[in-house]
């Protein structure tokens, strides 16, 4: 309803039963109302709450609100130190791979979380379909690989600065161009792909987009510097 008051510009809408026969109006407050709910609800959904929360919630009954999307997110995160600790020996050769690797993880995740807002912005707007998802995914990859290449120079300056290290400069840089550009794909192809299974992506996603990010953006950097080092 909130989309059609939108599209045609309403002020108000009857409401009409199977018969035709006039039940009642829906006004542009009501609109308004549910709207914001709906803000409200996409926003804690984000942060990998499933209910609203109330002020006089108890803390444990927040607590177990919260835990479901936190133990994922615990197990993603496992996921994600395996793969490190299949590149221990690498590390321990060049400790400056531990110190760089919070830098990939970061630029990963908040690349895929702005790709991952605006779609889902665009699936509760019906903006996104089947004609046009194809045209996006080319857009967002586009844009990650963009991002990539310009946050890999000027992170690639920076470590050369940093650890007087050419060699480790241009891994770091080649990892960003590889995660930045996943994190494009990805932030916009889980949550369709969730959407499809009928499974809420503002609830979901943003678990599975992070993991992406970082174990690809871990096996990219740490990979490709166990080829050199």
């Amino acid at each position: 309803v909130g989309n059609i008051f939108t599209q045609y510009n309403l002020v108000s809408a009857g409401v009409v039963d199977k018969e035709q026969k006039l039940i009642g109006v829906i006004t542009g407050d009501d609109v308004v109302t549910i709207v914001k709910e709906e803000a409200v609800e996409d926003a804690l959904r984000l942060g990998g709450i499933g209910a609203a929360e109330d002020i006089s919630d108890n803390p444990v009954e927040t607590s177990k609100n919260r835990f479901l999307w936190l133990f994922i997110n615990l197990i993603t995160a496992v996921l994600a130190s395996f793969v490190i600790g299949i590149f221990e020996n690498t590390i321990q050769k060049v400790i400056a791979l531990a110190v760089l690797m919070p830098i990939v993880a970061s630029m990963g995740g908040n690349a895929a979380t702005q790709t991952l807002t605006v779609t889902i912005q665009l699936i509760a707007s019906q903006q996104l379909n089947v004609k046009n998802v194809m045209k996006i995914i080319n857009r967002e990859v586009v844009t990650g690989l963009l991002n990539g290449l310009v946050f890999a120079a000027i992170t690639g300056v920076f470590v050369y600065f940093w650890f007087h290290d050419l060699k480790i400069a241009i891994l770091i840089g080649a990892a960003m161009i590889v995660n930045l550009t996943v994190a494009g794909l990805a932030g916009i192809a889980i949550p369709v792909t969730l959407n499809k299974m009928k499974i809420d992506p503002a609830v979901s996603a943003t678990v599975f987009v992070t993991t992406v990010t970082d174990v690809v953006g871990f096996f990219a950097f740490l990979g490709i510097a166990s080829l050199f080092v």
